[in-house]
């Protein structure tokens, strides 16, 4: 789950959505927890993968899997 960090902000970039926008969607309050799983300074739970996930139409797989890339 090395890359889990820069899938996410390419998706988040993807569908310019911000990191207070997607923050917000996941239940925080502050886009600091989105901005540290993007510097893969913490690891997310399986709740917010799947949340994740959801929000960009992708599967968990290709999230967590670093073999796996994102569709275009």
């Amino acid at each position: 789950m090395k890359r889990f960090g820069e899938k996410l902000r390419v998706l988040r970039e993807r569908h310019n959505i911000s990191l207070r926008q997607l923050s917000s969607r996941l239940g925080y309050s502050s886009h600091s927890y989105v901005t540290a799983l993007e510097k893969n300074e913490r690891k997310p739970s399986a709740e917010v993968i799947l949340k994740i996930a959801d929000i960009f139409g992708v599967t968990a797989d290709q999230l967590m899997r670093d073999e796996l890339e994102l569709d275009d």
